[in-house]
């Protein structure tokens, strides 16, 4: 388990972390969403002790990785954007030396390489020069190099940035496998990534937390959500009188397009409110033709949270 406390870090008069608090647990993989920019790496860094924070401190499985750098470091693995490979050497042997890096007797070594990379699925490339690979497989290689310590904590910046659609389908594959049994954080600006992969995204603006929770959590703690109802046996007015009186509705218009007989009406809640609108609904004896939820979609929710987002800040 991973957790941040009270982190900051300055550049001279630039703030690139403020007070920001996250925890990541085991068997969990947490996102950590925010435009370029917004101290996502900078964070990363900290957190993987590669970086020293100007207050605050990084709790590895409890340990204090200021005060015992080297155990904790010993249960983590750090992946950096662009992975730093030696790229003449044979995946094979890359792995070996990274092995040999980590003090792995070579039955480890050996065991591991042959499980690892029939899970990351680099078989087929083992005896080839690391530069001539594709990006895709170089990636994976790296995550290959990254667990060959067996470590409880993994630490990714932008895992998929710059592979194609079928390579960064097969990374997600890969981040959540690996995910069942270990904490995994992750940071990207891809909003289709930290849905399809993360237990629960932490969103970062200027350094700072913006949000954090399931994307579903997200979504119905945003400033609301739009409920579209049809309804007849009533007029407008009494429509907007006794759904208004309902506590949680914030607005109600009148949609001008109409839906067969009835009226189309589209409410702004606090909430879900389906069930109350029935009751009040069935109590004034209208009938209820349609009734559709709308929530904000995630892309939604991060413009308005990342909107004003100043470019060219600390990452």
């Amino acid at each position: 388990m991973i957790r941040v406390e009270q982190l900051y870090k300055n550049y001279g008069s630039i703030q690139a972390v403020q007070d920001l608090n996250l925890e990541a647990r085991r068997g969990e993989v947490l996102g950590l969403l925010g435009p370029n920019g917004a101290g996502k790496t900078t964070t990363l860094r900290i957190i993987a002790g590669y970086l020293k924070p100007s207050s605050g401190r990084v709790l590895v499985e409890g340990i204090n990785i200021e005060d015992d750098p080297l155990q904790a470091k010993s249960l983590l693995a750090y992946l950096p954007e662009s992975a730093p490979l030696a790229g003449e050497m044979l995946s094979l042997d890359y792995l070996q030396y990274i092995g040999e890096i980590r003090k792995l007797n070579k039955k480890t070594v050996s065991s591991r390489i042959q499980k690892l990379s029939s899970q990351c699925g680099i078989r087929s490339v083992m005896h080839r020069p690391i530069r001539s690979l594709s990006k895709g497989f170089r990636q994976r290689v790296g995550l290959c190099s990254a667990l060959m310590g067996d470590p409880k904590i993994l630490i990714l910046d932008e895992p998929a940035s710059g592979l194609d659609p079928n390579q960064i389908r097969e990374i997600r594959k890969l981040i959540r496998l690996i995910g069942q049994d270990k904490t995994v954080i992750l940071s990207t600006h891809i909003l289709s990534e930290a849905e399809a992969v993360c237990d629960r995204v932490v969103i970062i603006k200027h350094g700072q937390l913006a949000a954090e929770g399931t994307t579903q959590m997200l979504r119905e703690q945003a400033s609301g959500q739009t409920l579209q109802l049809e309804l007849k046996g009533g007029t407008i007015e009494e429509y907007r009188t006794e759904l208004l009186s309902l506590d949680k509705i914030n607005s109600l218009e009148v949609n001008n397009q109409k839906k067969g007989a009835g009226s189309v009406l589209q409410l702004r809640t606090q909430g879900d409110l389906r069930e109350e609108i029935f009751t009040a609904v069935k109590r004034k004896n209208w009938t209820l033709l349609e009734m559709s939820r709308q929530q904000k979609t995630l892309e939604h929710i991060f413009q308005e949270l990342t909107l004003d987002q100043t470019k060219g800040s600390k990452e």
